[in-house]
């Protein structure tokens, strides 16, 4: 069923941020809430969230921590760990192997996971207006090429959050790299440097306690090549990849949970950027006809007016731009004829893609 989702991130420092993305089926919002020190304030703005999406129908994808820096990440729990004498190192990567550190983890994620909404009473286990959790943003474990650092706590957190919560869905949040363990694919990712993060996209999603694989997708970070036609070729041939592993290796959805292009680069132009756009939003309408398990797209990421100071190199008001906008509304329509849509958004369909005509 096509549904509206609210993709949220729990990261670690204290901040709060908002984006407007749309879901190649319907509308998603991104808000991350950052923070495993939460303050009573950012609890209560959870809560509102929750609370409001469940009001219109909204479904939740909420990620846990970061990889990145940005917003204090896993980089905060070592820093915490160190100052208080209990870290083994101050390595960044000490997040996942270091015990005391994923103790920290473990209790802020328990603490999250049975949270009960002080609007709506409910648990955030039980609510049903979440529709996944995400581990962690973008992992990668440099300090172990052969990803068993990284694997063994995916194994463990996965395992962790089912024993709390067998409600909802878990990803992992990788961005796609294949590894030593997939040496047939390793043809595919971006650059040589990509095996090497510890990170391995077919074992990682393997494991039992997830239950659909995520990818994320950025040509022009992830090569030199500064070809635009190459990107667009890479872009094409990572998704059709990575669907190709959920179809026959994985037999799980694989969601593209982050994609975009960089306004820094040099010859960057809108008319690029819509090109890329197109190419993924048909590849995944191209999955849903087939019933494929290329599950859907996020992209990275939409703003509304007045949230500069959230904005990047990636974010964009999309019907600034009329083309741009113009491609996820038709999505957004395609999709719900392929797939159809909760009774709750029949209504602002009808109006959507009658006005498109």
């Amino acid at each position: 069923m096509a549904h509206f989702m609210l993709y949220c991130c729990l990261l670690t420092a204290i901040s709060l941020n908002f984006c407007h993305i749309i879901y190649p089926k319907f509308t998603f919002i991104l808000f991350w809430i950052i923070g495993s020190m939460i303050t009573y304030v950012l609890w209560q703005a959870l809560d509102h969230v929750i609370a409001e999406s469940r009001r219109y129908g909204i479904r939740l994808v909420l990620c846990l921590v970061n990889n990145l820096q940005a917003y204090g990440g896993k980089t905060q729990y070592v820093k915490w760990a160190w100052e208080e004498g209990v870290g083994l190192s101050s390595s960044n990567d000490s997040f996942f192997y270091d015990p005391s550190i994923r103790r920290y983890f473990k209790k802020y994620v328990k603490t999250v996971l049975t949270r009960r909404n002080t609007l709506t009473g409910v648990e955030y286990r039980d609510d049903p207006t979440i529709f996944a959790w995400e581990l962690i943003n973008e992992p990668r474990c440099i300090s172990d090429k052969s990803g068993d650092t990284l694997q063994d706590w995916i194994e463990e957190m996965s395992t962790f959050v089912k024993s709390i919560d067998r409600n909802h869905l878990l990803t992992v949040g990788l961005e796609g790299f294949y590894g030593p363990k997939s040496p047939k694919r390793l043809t595919v990712n971006p650059e040589f440097w990509a095996a090497d993060v510890g990170t391995d996209f077919i074992r990682n999603s393997k494991i039992s306690t997830i239950d659909f694989a995520s990818v994320h997708i950025y040509p022009d970070h992830w090569t030199h090549n500064p070809d635009f036609e190459y990107k667009l070729k890479f872009a094409s041939k990572w998704m059709v990849s990575h669907i190709e592993d959920g179809d026959k290796e994985l037999k799980k959805p694989v969601m593209f949970t982050e994609f975009g292009l960089s306004t820094e680069n040099k010859d960057f132009t809108p008319a690029q950027r819509d090109r890329l756009y197109k190419v993924i939003l048909d590849i995944i309408y191209k999955s849903a006809i087939k019933n494929k398990s290329g599950a859907g797209s996020l992209v990275w990421q939409f703003l509304v007016e007045d949230m500069e100071e959230s904005n990047d190199e990636f974010g964009i008001i999309p019907w600034k731009r009329q083309s741009t906008y113009q491609l996820f509304t038709d999505q957004s329509c395609r999709l719900a004829r392929v797939q159809g849509a909760l009774p709750t958004q029949l209504d602002y369909l009808r109006k959507l893609c009658t006005r498109r005509r």
